[in-house]
């Protein structure tokens, strides 16, 4: 019977003796793998939630200046000094300004937002955080006194616009400025609001989109006669500045960027107050060929064969 009961009792301590081995094989293997860092998260871990602020803002419809709101797109070097970028599918086979990386439907991003000639329209748009690097205040004057960045315009753009408004004093047509660069935010804002007024469809006709905006490159500025009258409105297209504008602006670089008649390319109403500075070459050829930036870009002809 003893014998029994110490065979017994070995087993038991046997049995017990395994199973606290293996109690504390998984405890160290736990804190093992914790120390590692290897340990999986836990089951409500929200991963890729803490954004979900941002991206809802992102979505939000947004951008343009007040009657006057448009942009385009960019391309490589060509016989005007425009530059062309790769863009697939393009009918003219030039090639188009946008990363291939960028495509968000029908919606591209440029490939180089700083270009002279770049294209910002409602096809191409600008990289989410650009800003231009050489913002400065022309020497001209604007319809208002306060110092706001819509005054601020590209440094070349920003030259070449005061000697358009010298020349156009000279004719005793003085001009002003209505309101130049816009940051994205501030296109964001006034976008929202002609939205908010008028309607999303409305608002299209005559506002960009945040990121859509010539206004955003710092190439584009809206004037108006010195007096500030008819400024950004449909009347400033009767004006005697308005129509100096059509025959001299090209001779410093500047174009008419959205012409009467071309809203189905350019994608806005006609806005005779809104230049666009693309640089004396490609603006004396657009004028020349009676087209818009878009037909120029599309065209342009590449001076080198896109890599395949």
């Amino acid at each position: 019977m003893n014998s029994r009961r110490t065979t017994a009792a070995a087993l038991l301590l046997a049995a017990i003796m395994l199973v606290s081995a293996a109690c504390g094989d998984a405890g160290s293997k736990t804190q093992a793998d914790s120390a590692a860092g290897t340990s999986s998260p836990p089951a409500s871990s929200n991963t890729g939630s803490t954004d979900a602020g941002a991206d809802a803002t992102k979505s939000k419809p947004s951008d343009t200046p007040a009657a006057s709101t448009n942009g385009q797109d960019q391309a490589d070097a060509t016989p005007g000094g425009l530059k062309q970028t790769a863009q697939s599918g393009t009918k003219s086979g030039a090639k188009q300004n946008a990363s291939s990386s960028g495509k968000t439907g029908d919606v591209q991003v440029v490939a180089n937002p700083a270009d002279i000639a770049v294209l910002v329209n409602k096809t191409y748009k600008l990289p989410e955080n650009y800003k231009p690097q050489d913002l400065v205040d022309p020497n001209v004057p604007f319809t208002f006194k306060e110092k706001l960045e819509k005054r601020k315009m590209r440094k070349e753009a920003a030259a070449a616009l005061e000697k358009l408004f010298e020349a156009a004093k000279k004719d005793n047509l003085p001009l002003a400025g209505v309101s130049a660069y816009r940051s994205h935010e501030t296109q964001k804002t006034v976008y929202n609001r002609y939205v908010q007024k008028d309607g999303e469809a409305a608002a299209n006709k005559y506002s960009a989109k945040p990121g859509h905006s010539e206004h955003e490159t710092g190439l584009a500025i809206d004037v108006a006669g010195s007096s500030g009258k008819c400024a950004a409105q449909d009347c400033f297209g009767a004006t005697k500045e308005a129509k100096w504008l059509a025959e001299h602006a090209a001779d410093y670089g500047f174009i008419i960027r959205y012409p009467e008649g071309k809203e189905s390319i350019t994608g806005y109403q006609y806005e005779p107050w809104h230049l666009r500075y693309v640089g004396v070459d490609t603006a004396k050829a657009i004028v020349k060929q009676g087209v818009t930036l878009e037909e120029y870009v599309k065209n342009a002809v590449p001076v080198a064969k896109p890599k395949s």
